[in-house]
């Protein structure tokens, strides 16, 4: 069985939705749109490890920490515990995010490809987060147009099981007071500002792992 304590050790640190599947929503934005966009889900003066206008917990702001050896650099571990996603850097470190994670029963443990990246996604809920919870997802059956609401955020990397698109995403959320819950329908939600910081960094091909809760 996978286990966190493995993979990642925390330390001091040296410098810290929902399932989505094919969208039919088909509006893709501008250059200039995606740039507005940004600057509106960025605060203002915005420091990675020190802006919190959400009111999240210290700890879940960014931070770089101390990584075990033999991590492979690019590569995402989410202890779902804590509540943190790691992206393992070379030298020895990693990037520490705060996160939220799947609901009881709808969190899925295990180790995936990131084979996708997109900038301002589209998002289209499944079939069977529609029937869970018709009011919530059914107004939302032919896709969401990408933006500030939409419930991918500004960011979405896709998780791979092969070449099977495993419908879950490592994604912003326009819900940021979620950080640190257990909140989704099965996805790894990030701020929005957070997610931006971190999605250049990852390369097509890295591993993601998701560690038991």
């Amino acid at each position: 069985m996978l286990t966190r304590r493995h993979f990642i050790q925390t330390t001091t640190a040296l410098f810290s939705a929902a399932l989505a599947g094919p969208s039919l929503a088909n509006n893709w934005p501008t250059e200039s749109e995606m740039a507005t966009w940004d600057a509106q889900v960025t605060p203002p003066e915005f420091d990675l490890s020190t802006t919190n206008p959400w009111g999240l917990d210290r700890r879940l702001l960014p931070q770089r920490v101390a990584a075990n050896d033999g991590l492979v650099p690019g590569d995402i571990h989410v202890d779902a515990t804590a509540r943190y996603l790691y992206h393992v850097e070379a030298g020895g470190t990693a990037m520490r995010y705060g996160v939220a994670i799947g609901r009881d029963g709808l969190y899925e443990p295990g180790t995936y490809t990131i084979r996708r990246k997109v900038e301002w996604p589209h998002w289209t809920p499944t079939q069977n987060m529609i029937a869970r919870e018709p009011g919530v997802y059914s107004q939302y059956a032919n896709g969401q147009e990408p933006g500030p609401n939409n419930a991918l955020g500004s960011r979405a990397l896709y998780l791979y099981v092969g070449q099977r698109d495993t419908f879950l995403r490592i994604h912003g959320t326009p819900q940021p007071w979620s950080i640190g819950s257990r909140a989704s329908s099965g996805c790894v939600r990030m701020v929005m500002p957070h997610i931006n910081a971190l999605f250049p960094n990852v390369e097509i091909g890295s591993m993601a792992r998701l560690y038991p809760a």
